[in-house]
């Protein structure tokens, strides 16, 4: 069992039961993007809000409790989302199979972040989208939530280099307000990217 395993076992929705607050503000960008995935989706929260948008979401976790709890949520808002037990470092993913993509907090080492952004990126067909949130290097003096490892947070200068190659319609990074469940709370320094792939 890893850390994510244990950190999920709770009857409580540690990041809450509602999307991420970009995620919502921009669901708007995918609204013509039918088939989409959501990586490193812990407990399910976005998967099941873009379900009920009428997205055909498949949710992506190598935690096997957060994908339990996936299901739940979904039961609960009677909708459905697929699951798939994965460790997006190791294990294949779809090529060119997504229409979208998502991620939000997905937390990596620094030496393997550009790996796991271009495998989730592969797994979108051209013309697609992808939509992050990350906790950018500036977060570690917050109190809100976040790795507490500065290996574990994202340089915005490097995400934006990683965009480069693609179409950005969206790049943000500074302060935003997260009020997640009881582990994402209060002002935090994000990354936020929507890009269309090439």
């Amino acid at each position: 069992m890893n850390s994510w395993d244990k950190r999920f076992q709770t009857v409580e929705y540690v990041y809450g039961e509602q999307p991420n607050t970009f995620i919502k503000n921009y669901a708007d960008y995918l609204k013509n993007y039918t088939n989409i995935a959501a990586y490193a989706e812990g407990e399910g929260r976005n998967a099941v809000f873009l379900a009920s948008e009428g997205h055909t979401v498949t949710a992506f976790d190598y935690a096997q409790s957060g994908l339990q709890k996936t299901q739940q949520l979904a039961k609960k808002y009677d909708v459905i989302v697929e699951t798939k037990l994965t460790d997006l470092l190791q294990d294949e993913l779809p090529v060119e199979f997504f229409d979208a993509a998502i991620m939000v907090f997905g937390h990596f080492p620094v030496e393997q972040q550009y790996e796991v952004l271009k495998r989730i990126i592969d797994s979108v067909k051209p013309g697609g989208l992808i939509m992050m949130e990350l906790y950018s290097i500036y977060q570690l003096p917050y109190a809100s939530g976040g790795p507490k490892q500065l290996e574990f947070l994202y340089d915005p200068i490097d995400v934006l280099a990683w965009c480069q190659s693609h179409k950005i319609l969206h790049f943000f990074t500074g302060e935003q307000v997260r009020n997640e469940g009881i582990l994402h709370t209060g002002l935090a320094h994000t990354i936020q990217f929507i890009i269309e792939k090439s």
